[in-house]
């Protein structure tokens, strides 16, 4: 149509008659979804991924807080949209892609994939005084008294930081971040949205180009367990959850199943994924280990393990400081996170699989600011796993549907 200055219509150069389009089929499971965003509706600002670790599919994908969608084709008035733009929460930030986060402990993961892979056996014990000495610093376990001597299981079931201090100096930084890729961090995934984030691996070779520095031992510490330059996004823990207990295969995340409609069904092929090159004797151990996490009485997610043996959950706690801890509150006791302004508190994290015995489901959870993984996040994966397994055992997931639009509008062919 052609309009004047005003927007009236002048008149009609050609008329198209729309034509109805195809359904974009999603992997999203609606009532999962809707269920995820009911159990962190209390939550200032935290997301959420879970996977089916069979094939990649997105099941549930939440970033809190959000926004209305129907809004936009109302209109939004000035101080409507200056109010979503302005939020330091970032309401219309998907942080599930695009947030970057340090991992905290849920790295250690990688490490000890990269420790067995360089020949340190699981028995290798490493005794942990509440701290490591490396010149003239001491980099802390987050138990200040130490946790004495630790196996490998025993250290990943108990987070003990020294442990895995130790071992990344035998390592080396080079080796850990070739585990991380290898698990899905540090590049982009390629699921199918826009502005997905790659987290930061960092190597020996990219500060010396990046920063024009030389890597420091010190730096391989911190990387160790989660904190320094690591930046990983929720999806990418989720998927690294994913291929460690599925046997291995490095599934790509996806949340679009195909497409359907009056012209015909037309789903997506499912590729055959590949491997991320891990014996399964070694992810057996990872697993076992995991397993321990939540379900020993020592291990850090013990109070959140999901009591029937037959959904039980396997997994990993994480808590990553925002905030530098000087020498002097070390001596006067670190302050906890309720003494602490918000912005200043830990970011919770945690990731897990469920159920253990034949795992389907993984999941990663970040609560921004939420304080500890065993304490905040935890108790969210425990909840929203038992109802992926409830709602699994009542029926087949549902998958969520777009609604049915132009060709023109979704530039499908």
């Amino acid at each position: 149509v052609e309009v004047n200055a005003i927007g009236r219509v002048i008149r009609e150069l050609r008329r198209r008659e729309g034509q109805p389009g195809q359904r974009v089929d999603l992997t999203i499971d609606a009532s999962l979804q809707a269920y995820v965003a009911e159990r962190l509706a209390g939550e200032k600002s935290a997301a959420v991924v879970v996977l089916d670790v069979r094939n990649g599919d997105v099941l549930a994908m939440v970033s809190t807080p959000s926004f209305n969608p129907n809004a936009f084709n109302e209109g939004l008035s000035g101080p409507e949209w200056r109010g979503l733009i302005n939020n330091p929460l970032s309401p219309l930030t998907n942080k599930a892609i695009t947030g970057q986060y340090a991992p905290g402990s849920t790295f250690k993961i990688a490490v000890m994939l990269a420790a067995l892979e360089a020949g340190i056996p699981p028995e290798h014990e490493a005794y942990c005084p509440g701290h490591v000495k490396l010149g003239n610093q001491r980099f802390h376990c987050w138990k200040r008294t130490g946790h004495g001597s630790m196996t490998m299981i025993e250290a990943m079931r108990e987070s003990c930081d020294v442990w895995f201090y130790k071992v990344a100096l035998k390592l080396g930084i080079d080796k850990i971040a070739e585990a991380a890729r290898r698990l899905g961090m540090g590049e982009r995934l390629g699921v199918d949205l826009d502005g997905e984030k790659p987290g930061l691996i960092p190597t020996r070779a990219w500060k010396k180009a990046v920063i024009g520095r030389r890597w420091q031992r010190g730096e391989t510490l911190i990387g160790a367990i989660g904190q320094g330059y690591v930046l990983t996004t929720p999806l990418q823990l989720a998927v690294m959850m994913a291929r460690v207990i599925n046997g291995g295969h490095a599934i790509v995340p996806r949340i679009q199943r195909g497409l359907s409609g009056d012209v015909g069904d037309e789903p997506f092929d499912d590729a055959e994924p590949g491997s991320i090159g891990y014996s399964p004797a070694m992810l057996g151990l990872v697993a076992t280990a995991l397993d321990s996490v939540v379900n020993n009485p020592r291990g850090t997610a013990y109070k959140s393990r999901i009591r029937t043996p037959s959904m039980a959950m396997g997994g990993k706690t994480g808590t990553a400081q925002v905030r530098r801890i000087s020498v002097a509150e070390r001596k006067t006791g670190v302050l906890k996170n309720s003494q602490l302004a918000w912005r200043e508190r830990d970011h919770a994290l945690f990731v897990g699989y469920a159920p253990v015995q034949t795992p389907r489901y993984a999941i990663s959870v970040i609560v921004e600011h939420g304080g500890g993984g065993s304490s905040k996040a935890a108790p969210i994966a425990k909840d929203i796993l038992t109802m992926a397994q409830k709602l699994d055992s009542s029926r087949d997931p549902q998958p969520a549907r777009l609604a049915r639009v132009t060709d023109d509008a979704w530039g499908i062919d």
